[in-house]
Parts: structure tokens; C-alpha cells; sequence
């Protein structure tokens, strides 16, 4: 997968989670910390190139 689409289905997540709090279909606390469960996908992608050149 590219990391375009990467980032595109992972802006469509946020918004989904953004949307579903807004309609009440989960609560909004679970909506605040949805980015805080993004950040180890964002983390793994950028730490497959340390130490070396990709």
C-alpha cells in the first residue's frame, strides 16, 4: 500500500470515529484518545528506515 493511501484511509478512520461520537453511537471519550491509537501505525511505518538508507 502506498503512502498515500495509507494516509487516506487513515484520515477516513479519524473521520469515521469523529462522526460515529458526533451521532452518539460511541461515546466521547473513546473519540478523544482514536489519534492516540493511530500514533503506533504512524510510528511502525517510520521506524522500518532507521538506521538505514531506504
Amino acid at each position: 500500500m502506498s503512502p498515500i493511501q495509507e494516509a487516506l484511509l487513515l484520515g477516513a478512520a479519524l473521520i469515521a470515529v469523529a462522526l460515529l461520537a458526533v451521532f452518539d453511537v460511541i461515546p466521547e471519550a473513546v473519540a478523544q484518545y482514536a489519534p492516540l491509537a493511530v500514533v503506533p501505525l504512524v510510528l511502525r511505518r517510520r521506524n522500518a528506515c532507521a538506521g538505514r538508507a531506504c
